[in-house]
């Protein structure tokens, strides 16, 4: 578990974060001990308790941010504290948007998102 100093360290920089409008959600994960795999196999799903040892990587949290660009999530993140001061790796990577699917997004599949993220807003606003 983070030690007193780091969470005060994320936590003023999530503050920075929410501040300047950038941050829409943000989350710690449990180990991967604490997880469950889901594995396709052509039509068949199964699921693998955790802990992966053949993992090399794995995601310990995420942050969502809404910036213009690249560069700017690139200056956020040379502002992040580095959580236990050894080597590390923080990977930033763009949503995609409606427009990146192409005509593959129908105008019923456009209608269909749109419902769900409304739905989404009125469920967050109503405290589910």
């Amino acid at each position: 578990m983070p030690s007193e100093q780091l969470l005060r360290e994320m936590g003023n920089y999530n503050e920075q974060l929410v501040k300047a409008g950038v941050m829409l959600a943000g989350e710690g994960l449990h180990p991967s001990s604490k997880g469950k795999r889901l594995v396709f196999k052509g039509g068949q799903k199964s699921f693998i308790d955790g802990p992966f040892a053949e993992t090399k990587e794995l995601v310990a949290g995420f942050w969502l941010w809404q910036v213009k660009s690249m560069d700017e999530a690139v200056e956020w993140a040379r502002r992040m504290p580095n959580p236990h001061l050894d080597d590390g790796e923080v990977e930033i990577r763009p949503l995609f948007s409606a427009e990146d699917f192409g005509d593959a997004l129908t105008p019923e599949l456009r209608e269909q998102e749109e419902r769900q993220r409304a739905q989404l807003q009125t469920q967050a606003k109503a405290g589910n």
